[in-house]
């Protein structure tokens, strides 16, 4: 198996579980070392670990709030100390809080705050840090949504606000660290069978899978190997764009 990712320092936010593990585990079959962080699953963050390793590859996790902000700084030099460098950000780590519209008086604002916090403000803070210290030709890589460009029900306002706003900043990004040939791009996901994802499924009206051109929801491998193809030497001049991996949805 050719493993073009081998050498290279890879960070995972939100790698215990769902799209972050199996994005961990696809990058380090390319050989890339791993870096994982959690907040709470310490357990899962272990077992990750342990299959990276299996692949030949070092491994480690660290615990992080992704809705602390001052977190980034501390993880991205606990990254650079345990593996000498960093060559690889994923923004993986997010909530998804969505069912109430933005007038419904039981609306939780100050979850709605928590979940800018994680998914906005958290992943900006990672691209600062991690753009000081990431070497020439460093990648880039944020998780988006689908709802990020395409508002296709009620009740998903914060949560598709909180993800488009990541791609005004990868394309600003994008610009300020070009002439390092640094990438910064976004996957826009669609809807994955995730545990994340369950809470959130029982409350998609059917226009959701209507939507998708591919009536179905994605697998969570078909989004690590667009995150993963990002992450190699063949998407050296693909940076401040979206990649959608959703079936159709924002067709």
């Amino acid at each position: 198996m050719s493993k073009p990712l081998t050498g290279k320092v890879a960070l995972i936010t939100g790698g215990s579980r769902g799209l972050g593990a199996t994005t961990a585990l696809a990058l380090a079959e390319k050989g890339a070392d791993i870096a994982i962080s959690y907040v709470a699953s310490a357990q899962k963050a272990e077992d990750v670990v342990k299959k990276v390793q299996e692949l030949g590859v070092r491994a480690a996790a660290f615990q992080a709030d992704q809705g602390d902000t001052n977190a980034a700084e501390p993880l991205v030099q606990k990254v650079v100390e345990t593996f000498g460098k960093l060559d690889i950000l994923v923004n993986n780590a997010a909530v998804a809080w969505q069912g109430k519209t933005i007038d419904d008086p039981e609306i939780d604002n100050g979850a709605m705050d928590r979940q800018w916090m994680i998914n906005t403000m958290g992943v900006i803070a990672n691209i600062r840090a991690a753009s000081r210290v990431l070497p020439d030709g460093g990648r880039i890589i944020s998780v988006g949504s689908g709802l990020g460009t395409r508002i296709a029900f009620p009740g998903t306002t914060d949560y598709a606000a909180s993800k488009a706003a990541i791609v005004g900043y990868s394309r600003g990004a994008a610009r300020d660290l070009g002439a390092r040939n640094i990438t910064v791009n976004v996957v826009q996901a669609g809807v994955m069978d995730t545990d994340m994802a369950a809470a959130a499924l029982g409350n998609l009206p059917p226009i959701v899978l209507q939507s998708h051109a591919i009536p179905r929801f994605a697998e969570v491998g078909e989004v690590a190997a667009a995150i993963t193809f990002l992450a190699g030497p063949d998407a050296a001049f693909i940076t401040g764009t979206v990649i959608d991996v959703n079936g159709g949805f924002t067709a």
